[in-house]
């Protein structure tokens, strides 16, 4: 094995750790939250060491946080591949069921899911400082919500339908977290789909518009 094809494999390894540490942290937070959280805690769930904590991450606030980050920045790519496919010609029904999309499988398939959502919800409403690397790409999910939302709405204009679309987004993490959401999950995936669609298309629409 040449020293090239060594440094891959210890890389590989690295990074599998790194994985691992990541998706135990995300797991107990999403159960507990982060209080009282040991760095043994998840070293024994990821089958790690503690040293691999500091050497990939530097300290536990700080894997907790890569953690949290990483569902968040799935939930917002899962959300703009959603949107993405939409086509010029999306209805607004189309458009809020794509928006709602990763919320509502996460409510349908519960446990685990449901539990990640939860915690990034708790991030959507109460956001740490020093995650501006996420700006960019919450500003692409509001671009791209914007492209198929004008013109299902016209004469609204832009700085409303941020507005619009940034209070659908709250009530969506609001629903992860409020005993209402609990009760939509429930119901099977069909009866999720009809029940919260209607709402954040409506709330996409305002008071105008109501025929669309």
């Amino acid at each position: 094995m040449t020293q090239a094809e060594k440094t891959d494999l210890r890389r590989e390894a690295g990074q599998r750790t790194r994985d691992s540490l990541q998706a135990a942290a995300l797991e107990l937070i999403s159960q507990r939250g982060q209080d009282g959280l040991t760095l043994r805690e998840i070293t024994e769930r990821a089958g790690a060491n503690v040293a691999a904590v500091s050497y990939h991450f530097g300290s536990l606030k700080a894997l907790c946080d890569s953690a949290i980050e990483h569902a968040l920045e799935r939930y917002l790519d899962a959300q703009m591949e959603a949107i993405d496919s939409l086509g010029p010609t999306a209805t607004l029904t189309e458009v809020a069921t794509a928006f709602a999309g990763p919320m509502m499988r996460a409510l349908a398939a519960g446990g685990q899911d449901l539990a990640v959502m939860r915690t990034v919800a708790r991030v959507g409403i109460e956001p740490p400082q020093g995650w501006e690397r996420l700006t960019a790409k919450f500003d692409k999910s509001r671009r791209d919500a914007l492209r198929v939302l004008k013109p299902n709405i016209p004469g609204v204009d832009e700085q409303e339908l941020i507005f619009r679309t940034r209070c659908a987004a709250g009530m969506l993490n609001w629903l992860a977290l409020a005993p209402i959401g609990a009760e939509l999950a429930k119901m099977p995936a069909e009866q999720i789909e009809r029940q919260l669609v209607p709402v954040v298309a409506g709330a996409f629409r305002g008071d105008g518009d109501a025929g669309r």
